[in-house]
């Protein structure tokens, strides 16, 4: 009865939007659902799931006009989808907003997404695929006094759910565009390159009543940074500073944080060349001191390795470590001249990436203090070396290749204890063969192999494309080295993708592997399951 009703629902909810596709001029809406039935599998450890079907939805209304933006979101969980947060539960508007925007300034109310920088203190963004949304739910102005200077000033109480977080963030910045200072349609600066400077103050309040501990109500926290641009060359830096913010996920350390984030990169016809490092202790910041995972964080801090698509390489993936981390990236990539002998008739381009990431040097003074020094620490976290070769044949053939080596500190990264550290290697072959104007099909081989955990993978992946708007991808992935021989299970799944304008339809059946799944460093637990999926995202 459950399950014909949630799909009634999904029904109704896909027949009034197409019900509403000419929208009058001004207006846009987008709607999304996600649907996936759940069969207990005890082999792969899929869990058993009451409601045997779980939904959740989105559904979008934005109106705009020369001074006036206004827009609210519908989310629906009737349940939220295995790996998302349970507490998102049931339907409600927890997005809306209404901004006017003027001739140098504008005002928003309600809720608002913001970025500060590198967001180390302040970024509010939504992620759906992690079931992460902080927006802050208050008041925001932005003001443009002169042509290159931008002030932003905001206040109010972040999203929990389908409710608001205890604590009060209160955050101000300002940009300044160097270059771009004029005064009477006069530029102040004849520069050559672009240059800005910023500054960023935030801070968050929330009530102590701690019988032991003399919690701060006042957290502060203040960033500067700096970006020049030429056009070839790009340097940024980025240096934020927290006061100490004894909270859950720190064990009420009364240490400071602080963040500091450099990168410089070169890109010419041919050659590019990136070079970045980081260093963070203690920036994990939330409005709320008792929260825990990702629910109320304020900040961001940007990740510096390499995001890997491919499905294998996702078993390994890097979670930021806001508590200590020092690491530095490099990026190498040549691309060879079509007609030569390493180029082919077509070109070749090589990308090299390596990415180190080690604990931060620290020694503990007493419970709630330890003392930091800018040395990297003794622990490796992850290491991660990387070529990719991408070259087309003709016009109809392309091929990746793509090996990575892996050190994967499991114990540090997904807390847990009794595995160290695990020297995955893996290979990836991926080619792409145009068939007709309309039509294609690609594959992927992939191997990956491991000592310890659950030992070697390999994967194998079809896509055919009959026409330009339909897509048949099927794919195995196995687990066929697993220690335990009774566990050494494929994991099959198929699906079907169907695109018209602005409309995406899939569905399919897998059977998921557990697993971590992480997007820009930020990552959630994803469970084993079994089963059937609908996924259905619209623009009008």
């Amino acid at each position: 009865m459950m399950r014909t009703k949630l799909w009634v629902g999904i029904v109704a909810v896909v027949a009034a939007v197409h019900a509403v596709a000419q929208l009058p001029s001004g207006w846009r809406a987008d709607l999304q659902v996600d649907a996936q039935s759940y069969t207990p599998d005890s082999l792969i450890n899929a869990p058993v799931v009451r409601e045997k079907v779980l939904a959740q939805s989105f559904f979008n209304v934005l109106y705009s006009n020369d001074h006036l933006r206004l827009g609210f979101r519908y989310e629906a969980y009737f349940n939220p989808l295995l790996g998302i947060d349970p507490r998102y539960q049931g339907n409600g508007i927890p997005y809306r907003f209404i901004e006017y925007v003027g001739d140098w300034f504008s005002v928003t109310v309600g809720n608002s997404y913001e970025q500060f920088g590198s967001g180390m203190i302040l970024r509010t963004y939504e992620e759906r695929s992690l079931g992460f949304d902080n927006s802050i739910d208050g008041l925001r102005i932005k003001a443009r006094p002169v042509e290159g200077i931008q002030i932003t000033a905001l206040f109010g109480k972040q999203r929990a759910f389908f409710g608001l977080g205890p604590g009060i963030v209160r955050a101000a910045d300002l940009d300044v565009e160097l270059h771009q200072l004029s005064w009477n349609d006069k530029p102040l600066l004849d520069l050559p390159f672009a240059l800005d400077v910023g500054a960023s103050v935030v801070s968050k309040y929330q009530p102590a009543a701690d019988p032991i501990l003399r919690l701060p109500e006042n957290v502060l926290a203040y960033a500067t940074r700096l970006s020049l641009t030429t056009q070839q060359w790009n340097f940024y830096a980025e240096w934020a500073y927290k006061i100490n913010d004894p909270q859950q996920t720190n064990n009420n350390s009364f240490n400071p944080g602080n963040g500091l984030y450099i990168s410089t990169s070169y890109s010419s016809e041919g050659l590019g060349f990136m070079l970045a490092a980081k260093r963070i202790d203690n920036m994990d910041f939330r409005s709320d001191r008792g929260a825990i995972g990702n629910v109320l964080n304020i900040n961001f801090l940007p990740p510096l390795t390499k995001v890997h698509t491919y499905r294998l390489f996702t078993l390994y993936p890097y979670a930021t470590q806001p508590y200590g981390e020092f690491g530095a990236q490099a990026e190498l990539t040549l691309t060879i001249p079509r007609d030569s002998w390493l180029g082919g008739p077509y070109g070749t381009t090589i990308t090299i990436n390596y990415a180190r990431v080690h604990s931060i040097d620290s020694t503990k003074l007493d419970d709630f203090t330890y003392r930091s020094t800018w040395k990297p620490g003794k622990v490796l976290f992850y290491q991660d070396f990387n070529i990719e070769i991408q070259r087309t044949w003709s016009r109809r053939f392309k091929t990746t290749l793509t090996a990575v080596a892996l050190a994967y500190n499991k114990d540090v990264i997904e807390v847990k204890t009794g595995y160290g550290t695990l020297y995955p290697l893996a290979v990836v072959l991926e080619a792409q063969y145009r068939i007709t104007s309309r039509s294609a099909i690609r594959t992927e081989l992939s191997h990956m192999q491991v000592r310890g955990d659950m030992g070697n993978w390999a994967f194998a992946l079809l896509e055919y494309t009959p026409v330009s708007n339909v897509y048949l991808t099927v794919f195995d992935e196995w687990n066929y080295g697993n220690p335990d021989q009774d566990h050494r299970f494929h994991y099959p799944a198929v699906s079907l993708t169907y695109v018209t304008g602005g409309t995406r339809i899939a569905f399919g059946y897998a059977k998921q592997r557990a697993g971590i799944l992480c997007v820009g460093g930020v990552c959630r637990l994803v469970p084993a399951s079994n089963g059937f999926s609908l996924n259905i995202t619209s623009t009008l």
